[in-house]
């Protein structure tokens, strides 16, 4: 399957272009709708970056300084590497069972990760460094570990906490930022903004959709799966107007965070 063969990709530019052609290819109708085979548990991982548990990740320095912003925007990379797996797996593992409307949506999330993540390499680029220059943690795909039995746990985590988290902080990241006067970096940031919205209502329809199928209350089950699968639980700051149009009403994540 096209879609295992960029998941298992180990080069970050193998990744990028395999991810970005299964997503065009399945839009034009050349991949047939066939998911019998298996997803790997491990995705493909370049040499670098060293992968470390989060308590051992070190302290970034302020993004007012150059070396501050080269770290968090190498930690943002990391971030969209393990996106494009994310929206890969998500495709390939739960596609058969979800339908073709849901594949057309995860690969096209996983072509716009790819992109983003091109974007930040290329920025971090032009302030001397690269990805893999510095560390980073597994912690995304430990998540996608926790949730690889059933698509509704997956979807109530990865998009409608982690990825509606990435809404909440950004425009704080975006303004440090715009501060520092890297300019260049808070437009990648805007961009990556604005497709995140999309991507988290994405998981958000797919999932009441589900519910309705089986007939479950969507608010109590997404409780549920939280409680039952995220470590770490769903703290505020919320940035409530991108959450609502993303198609998160703060009924759902309020009393989480009380």
């Amino acid at each position: 399957m096209a879609i295992r063969g960029a998941l298992i990709a180990q080069n970050p530019r193998d990744k990028v272009m395999a991810a970005r052609a299964v997503a065009r290819d399945w839009r034009l109708g050349r991949l047939q709708p066939c998911f019998d085979e298996p997803m790997p548990d491990r995705p493909g991982r370049p040499q670098h970056p060293e992968l470390l548990a989060p308590r051992e990740m070190p302290r970034r320095g302020k993004a007012q300084s150059l070396k501050g912003r080269i770290a968090l925007f190498h930690a943002l990379a990391h971030i969209e590497f393990v996106a494009i797996d994310l929206a890969l797996d998500m495709a390939g593992r739960f596609g058969g069972e979800m339908g073709e409307t849901f594949v057309n949506d995860f690969l096209s999330v996983a072509a716009d990760e790819a992109m983003h993540f091109v974007l930040l390499d290329r920025h971090l680029r032009s302030m001397g460094s690269q990805y893999g220059a510095f560390p980073a943690h597994d912690g995304l795909w430990e998540t996608a570990l926790r949730t690889r039995h059933d698509v509704a746990a997956r979807l109530a985590i990865v998009p409608m906490v982690l990825e509606a988290r990435g809404l909440d902080v950004t425009p704080a990241t975006l303004e440090r930022v715009r501060t520092a006067g890297d300019m260049r970096g808070s437009q990648i940031l805007e961009r990556i903004l604005d497709d995140e919205i999309r991507h988290v209502r994405f998981g958000t329809k797919h999932f009441f959709n589900l519910c309705n199928a089986r007939g479950d209350d969507a608010e109590h089950l997404w409780k549920t799966l939280v409680n039952c699968h995220f470590r770490g639980g769903v703290k505020p700051p919320f940035n409530n107007s991108a959450r609502q149009a993303a198609g998160l009403s703060r009924r759902f994540y309020a009393e989480l965070a009380s």
